[in-house]
């Protein structure tokens, strides 16, 4: 026997008619295995965060979508662009500062300072990086303030997706969505221009000659822009993003959130101008907290993982309390323990200097110090010197020993480089170049940014020739640098 279990639900013939909520309620009911994602329709608000929000927006848009186009003059064919990753060429460049892929431990001290730093700033403060800097919350921003241009604020917008369609939900939609793609086809575009010279990149790129990984990268970003700023949105952070699970343990009652003074607040209820605020809190159930929310929760529930702490909702409940004559501040950055501190009648403290905020401090401190001293102790030039293994020395008719070396000078700087090169550690030694007379020192001109290999060869003469080998040293030169590079001298057996 089949028994069919039909889940959906009729509503009677007589039933009057249907608001939009309601609607949108009945669209998001789960219609199988998985929930549908709930519309979020987060209504503007104006005030002090919400401004310092649209100034970060900009600046870091600016930053963005500027950097690649910023010059900065080297010499010869070097990279006039101020901030390139050249894998091509093997370098990365940052205005003044040229790192070679052996130094990938200043990319990696910079990564550390920057989660320490994130690490810190958590600690103290909760989630600013999300609420405020993280780039799904910027872009996202951007995007939803380009949906009210095209159709409206929170409520037209739920109006219009309610509505049935029409040329006017369809311009407002294709509008939009036009405008979206755009905006991820420019975010695509600046990144790659981090990557290749942008003024040659851009035109290379429209007439289809710029290299491969170009393209796709472009398609890439565009894609991942669109869909997650524009479709996805809170989703990103609550399920795709980790951190929002791992700030839970930078985080304590002394760490400074969004939070809502339910010690002020509650008991919470609708008020009217005639009643008194004797015995009930100053909140008034009005939800404008949650109507703001770009997460969708209310604050007053308490600390949740899906709270960005961008502010918005200490700028709509502000309103009201302007509104109603109550004091400002019912939402604000405050901390667990100083709200229960109140609710206790006490003085509450905050302590921003504590055992976590110590440890973060300190670590960030030495990290930050030994990538200073890294880069203010960094040579110009780096040496590496090779011995040969096949002959490991020549006998010569005279009786002299000779030993072959490659030497490799890469010169770290942006101008060309006069080096001196000497033998220590064999007595009466010969250092030259192959094809070329003996000289002591040595003097070769080394160009930037560029790996030079030289070919030498060191002569011990024969009232010199030992047995076995012997600790040696090439002595490079160059201005007030002088570096040693050690090695070996190898003169064989005698009888032989």
């Amino acid at each position: 026997m089949t028994i069919i279990i039909d889940r959906t639900r009729e509503r009677p013939a007589t039933a009057g008619p249907v608001s939009v909520a309601e609607r949108q309620r009945e669209k998001a009911r789960p219609k199988g295995l998985y929930k549908a994602r709930v519309p979020i329709y987060p209504k503007l608000v104006h005030g002090q965060w919400r401004w310092i929000k649209w100034a970060l927006l900009i600046v870091m848009l600016a930053i963005y979508y500027i950097t690649p186009w910023i010059r900065w003059d080297r010499p010869g064919a070097l990279p006039d662009q101020a901030v390139l990753v050249d894998f091509d060429g093997g370098r990365f460049y940052f205005f003044m500062i040229q790192l070679w892929p052996q130094e990938v431990y200043f990319i990696t001290g910079l990564l550390v300072i920057s989660a320490l730093a994130l690490f810190l700033v958590t600690a103290l403060f909760g989630r600013l990086w999300c609420g405020y800097a993280c780039p799904q919350t910027v872009w996202t921003d951007l995007y939803i303030y380009i949906e009210r241009m095209f159709e409206g604020d929170r409520n037209a917008r739920m109006r219009l997706d309610a509505a049935p369609m029409s040329f006017n939900k369809l311009w407002r939609k294709t509008g939009k969505h036009l405008v979206w793609i755009g905006v991820a086809f420019g975010t695509g575009g600046a990144w790659i221009f981090y990557f290749h010279d942008a003024p040659q990149l851009i035109r290379t790129f429209w007439v289809g000659t710029a290299p491969m990984t170009a393209y796709v990268s472009c398609a890439i970003l565009t894609f991942t822009t669109y869909v997650f700023a524009g479709h996805m949105r809170e989703q990103v952070c609550t399920y795709m993003c980790p951190w929002p699970r791992i700030q839970g343990a930078m985080l304590d009652d002394q760490s400074f959130q969004v939070t809502y003074r339910y010690d002020r607040g509650e008991p919470r209820g609708p008020h009217k101008k005639t009643e008194s605020w004797e015995g009930r809190g100053d909140c008034i159930d009005c939800n404008q907290c949650v109507v703001v929310c770009p997460m969708g929760i209310d604050i007053r529930d308490g600390a949740q993982l899906e709270c960005i702490n961008c502010g918005l909702c200490i700028d709509a409940c502000n309103e009201v309390m302007d509104k109603v004559g109550r004091p400002r501040g019912l939402i604000a950055y405050d901390t667990d323990a100083a709200v229960a501190a109140r609710n206790v009648g006490q003085k509450p403290q905050h302590r921003l200097i504590r055992p976590r905020t110590l440890y973060y401090g300190l670590a960030l401190a030495l990290v930050g110090g030994l990538m200073i001293w890294g880069f203010s102790n960094r040579q110009q030039l780096g040496v590496h010197a090779l011995r040969d293994r096949n002959p490991a020395y020549v006998r010569l008719h005279d009786g002299a020993v000779r030993n072959g070396y490659t030497l490799k000078i890469a010169n770290h700087g942006f101008e060309t480089a006069s080096v001196e090169i000497r033998y220590a550690g064999v007595p009466g030694a010969v250092l030259r170049i192959p094809g070329q007379a003996p000289s002591d020192p040595l003097r070769v001109e080394v160009e930037p940014n560029r790996v030079t290999s030289l070919r030498l060869f060191v002569t011990a003469p024969a009232d010199q020739v030992a047995t076995g080998s012997q600790d040696a040293a090439f002595e490079i030169r160059s201005g007030e640098e002088t570096q040693t590079v050690p090695t070996a001298f190898d003169y064989g057996s005698k009888d032989r």
